[in-house]
């Protein structure tokens, strides 16, 4: 019997191709697999069932510490610097979200798994949902936070008014760098901004219709912000109402970002992912 349909409304804030792939032993605990002229770092992390976790675009990795250590007690987790972030290299001229699933859908490869589950976040969400239409019979379940379906114009209007990395000193972008993790300094912080500006010009890398969601399979929990300054609710609305087997999670004056520090985040997507909604 179908989930279908279940929506959460939170009462606490919260702000193919076959690539050849070989591995490496990273300066730190992780490794790197080459993917499609890329060298893509990534952590693993406990045992289990796989879990991937998936950063927003300009993060690293590291946006999962704080949750790593209670997950890692439930999971086999996998948590990669997506291509040009943090460790991993090549971000290209023609980087797009469905670009990084392919990314990920090699590492999985190269890893022997068969199925697996996802939380990503921001861009994260987004290659989930690459991936679920990628890989419909692995992808088994997915945790879409902050997530969109298609670039709306309050998201195009933040990427228009982004600071123009070119306008910024080499100082002040390795000081970023630095601090986001980007271990190739001031002139990879560069290229991630401009990518993050140019997202005003794409139009056919994010662009979900309600038949084509309803063609993934995965049991899906979309978390989103009511308050979301890139992606109004209403995103999130259409994607639960077009997916076969959705949850929503509203979080009241919530915005863009991540919950993990909230109350009630992990006692949700716990039970979630272990495939215990649905029990009676």
């Amino acid at each position: 019997m179908s989930m279908k349909k279940q929506t959460y409304i939170a009462v606490f804030p919260f702000v193919l191709s076959i690539f050849s792939v070989a591995i490496a032993t990273a300066q730190t605990s992780g490794k790197t697999v080459s993917v499609d002229g890329a060298d893509i770092y990534f952590e693993e992390h406990g045992s289990g069932e796989p879990l991937v976790l998936l950063h927003g675009f300009g993060g690293t990795g590291k946006t999962f510490e704080t949750i790593i250590p209670e997950l890692a007690q439930q999971f086999r987790l996998i948590v990669p610097d997506l291509r040009g972030h943090g460790r991993s290299t090549n971000m290209r001229e023609d980087w797009t979200n469905r670009q990084a699933a392919l990314d990920i859908v090699a590492l999985l490869d190269h890893l022997d798994i068969d199925k697996y589950s996802g939380l990503g976040t921001s861009a994260g969400a987004m290659i989930l949902l690459h991936m679920a239409v990628i890989e419909v019979d692995r992808t088994q379940s997915i945790v879409l936070i902050s997530g969109t379906t298609y670039y709306p114009e309050t998201a195009r209007e933040v990427y228009r008014n982004a600071k123009d990395p070119n306008e910024m000193s080499v100082e002040e972008l390795a000081q970023m760098a630095e601090e986001g993790g980007h271990i190739r300094g001031a002139e990879q912080m560069r290229a991630i901004r401009q990518y993050f500006s140019d997202f005003q010009f794409s139009y056919d890398d994010m662009n979900f219709t309600p038949p084509y969601l309803s063609t993934i399979r995965a049991k899906t929990l979309i978390i989103h912000g009511d308050r979301d300054r890139f992606f109004p609710v209403s995103i999130a609305v259409e994607m639960y109402q077009s997916m076969p087997n959705a949850y929503l999670w509203v979080v009241p004056y919530g915005g863009h970002g991540n919950p993990f520090r909230r109350p009630g985040f992990m006692e949700t997507i716990l039970p979630f992912l272990q495939g215990k909604w649905g029990e009676t």
